[in-house]
């Protein structure tokens, strides 16, 4: 028997046409879903950009924070050294020299503890064998006490910053009498 007009258009009762339809169906519903993952993975990646954008801006608030007030502590440390300078100054006619010694040796001891707690720290490398890296050499001298290429004298103190070189110290290095 032959199909007729009227069974074609009934895409149930034709044979090739039924699948047709089913295709046409499992392709929309896999487009669905692909556009709506395509816009949740749209969705993610905006979001992921935000927060980026954010912890670039939070980084850099952070970062001139620290510019600014990075020698807040060493500040706050060096306040009490202050303080003990400007008392003796102002008990400086009323006290003998013993007193004011005395009174530069805590303030000394301020200064020292403000520095240490900055990560400032003191080289101060009498007796020791000359480094060039910590050591700035002032001039040579004969010495039969010491031995060679050792620091004689101290002229000035050197500083460190948490492992990193402030100012060398200043040094007589020791060469033998001899030379």
């Amino acid at each position: 028997m032959k199909p007729t007009d009227a069974d074609r258009a009934d895409p149930a009762s034709d044979p090739q046409d039924a699948g047709s339809t089913g295709d046409t169906e499992d392709l929309q519903s896999r487009l669905e879903a692909a556009e709506a993952r395509a816009e949740e993975c749209r969705s993610a990646h905006l979001r992921a950009a935000a927060e980026l954008e954010n912890y670039r801006r939070r980084v850099a608030r952070e970062l001139e924070n620290a510019r600014q007030f990075g020698s807040e502590r060493l500040a706050a440390g060096l306040l009490p050294v202050i303080d003990s300078l400007e008392l003796g100054l102002s008990n400086a006619d009323r006290s003998d020299a013993a007193t004011l010694a005395e009174g530069q040796k805590a303030t000394l001891r301020l200064l020292a503890k403000a520095l240490e707690e900055a990560g400032i720290t003191e080289i101060n490398p009498a007796g020791k064998p000359f480094d060039p890296e910590l050591h700035e050499a002032m001039a040579m001298q004969p010495s039969a006490d010491r031995p060679p290429d050792s620091v004689l004298t101290v002229v000035q103190k050197g500083y460190v910053l948490n492992g990193r070189l402030l100012r060398p110290a200043r040094v007589i290095v020791a060469r033998s009498p001899d030379a």
